[in-house]
């Protein structure tokens, strides 16, 4: 797409926003309902898309990880949008009564939606339904390394929405340029750190409002008193989903020294159990391509040079060519190496030991605050404090991942790992103006505090300041 066609769209989107300021609840119902019914009508051609834009992925996880979460959180949008809708009363202080106060949500506008690679569908509706369900109109930029998926969302979109409500871009990285450059009213951006930096300059010349969801090392915390097995069993199922694409995947493993050896094994019995012969298993993702593989390689690659021992969790030989990556447990990487200090967003694992619950706790402390925190422990005081004194865009308490899948609770960073919510009431709280509204009573008191003042005004400003 050329770049130049872009303030069209937006101009129609736009234009359409300012002449219908109110959006009744009926027509923000109509959109949703046409979002799920998309989805519903297209779950195939979505699932072949998706695999064949990464090589492998299974049908059953596109179901799972995008398909299910696109309509549940449409249910729950649908359910209650219309609550959402409503003024909100709240409290006037008592020297202002008998005035009240409330808070009127109202669309934004036109939301900008830059959409990633790893959960093209899941990333790009869970943002819409929270602008649709807020009465915004939108504009989604897909993801250039997700063009199968890309193109069957701008030749099905059309079918389901007029192009004033939704608009779907394609294009590489000067489209995205220019895309994120356009005055929105809002822009959501789910992708690295790096590039969310360069998103919010681009709509700082706008003064717009940004999203950022971003990523980093999601750390887990496996505590003394953890069920090893479970633990276990949730981390590799975490990690493993989309072969570890996930920008909420557990990223390292803090661990006792003495549970090094047992969490290889049963690292290795879950993968043999799940996911055998990963190289052949339908069932096992693939990398998006083949520079995403490379760049994983060279972790393993550097971290190995460095004193690094890795440990293969499946036997199956590498393809020429091909971008299927074994699981692997990595020990003993050095902190300066890229798979410790930068997000892996793959099937890489590295074990770091700790010795006091103390030294685990600094070590998360003293990077980057993650996008997610896990800790797996039977105690509710050690677990308790280990939430207290870390701070993570969202936690997962003996699971993971699954805190993202709760429509009522905000998914989003907080420093390197983003900025802002959505999901739920949050999301439709973030793409809203929350608009403020005192009105005033027949009787008050506001002409006393007129000038000239004098005696009465002094005692009414004694009270006031008691």
């Amino acid at each position: 797409m050329n770049p130049t066609v872009l303030p069209d769209h937006f101009r129609r989107l736009h234009d359409a926003s300012r002449q219908h300021t109110e959006v009744p609840w009926p027509q923000r119902q109509q959109r949703l309902q046409q979002l799920a019914r998309m989805v519903r009508e297209h779950r195939s051609a979505i699932q072949t898309a998706i695999s064949a834009d990464f090589g492998n992925r299974s049908g059953h996880e596109t179901d799972l990880l995008e398909i299910f979460p696109t309509v549940a959180g449409i249910r729950h949008a649908l359910k209650h949008g219309k609550k959402w809708m409503r003024p909100r009363k709240v409290a006037t202080d008592w020297w202002f009564w008998p005035a009240k106060s409330r808070i009127v949500p109202q669309p934004l506008g036109v939301v900008g939606i830059v959409a990633p690679w790893n959960y093209p569908l899941f990333l790009t509706t869970g943002p819409l339904i929270g602008a649709f369900a807020a009465g915004n109109r939108a504009m989604v930029k897909t993801s250039e390394h997700a063009p199968a998926f890309s193109r069957w969302l701008a030749d099905t979109v059309p079918q389901y929405f007029d192009d004033d409500e939704l608009a779907v871009i394609e294009g590489g990285a000067d489209i995205a340029a220019a895309f994120t450059a356009l005055p929105f009213d809002h822009l959501l951006f789910t992708g690295s750190t790096a590039v969310g930096r360069k998103v919010m300059q681009a709509a700082t010349a706008n003064l717009t409002p940004v999203t950022l969801e971003l990523g980093g090392k999601s750390p887990t915390l496996i505590l003394e008193d953890a069920d090893l097995d479970r633990a276990v069993a949730r981390v590799m199922g975490g990690k493993l989903l989309n072969a570890g694409q996930t920008c909420i995947a557990p990223d390292y493993v803090l661990l006792p020294e003495a549970f090094q050896t047992a969490f290889i094994e049963k690292a290795r019995a879950w993968v043999n159990t799940h996911y055998p012969d990963t190289a052949d298993n339908p069932d096992y993702s693939h990398i998006i391509n083949s520079r995403q593989h490379r760049r994983l390689q060279d972790y393993l690659q550097t971290a190995q040079e460095n004193g690094a021992t890795v440990w293969p969790l499946d036997s199956g030989q590498q393809r020429p060519n091909g971008t299927w990556l074994a699981p692997h447990l990595i020990i003993g990487a050095p902190d300066d190496t890229p798979l410790m200090q930068e997000e892996i967003f793959g099937p890489l694992l590295p074990l770091v030991p700790y010795r006091t619950l103390e030294e685990a706790i600094a070590y998360i402390r003293g990077r980057e605050r993650p996008l997610a925190l896990y800790v797996f422990g039977k105690s509710p005081a050690q677990i308790d404090a280990v939430l207290q004194r870390t701070v993570s865009g969202g936690v997962s308490v003996n699971e993971t991942l699954l805190h993202v899948a709760q429509e009522n609770l905000p998914f989003g960073g907080i420093g390197a790992s983003g900025m802002g919510a959505y999901h739920g009431q949050t999301g439709f709280d973030t793409f809203s103006h929350l608009k403020p509204v005192f009105v005033q009573s027949r009787l008050n008191s506001m002409g006393l505090l007129a000038p000239p003042y004098g005696k009465v005004f002094e005692w009414m400003l004694k009270v006031l300041l008691r």
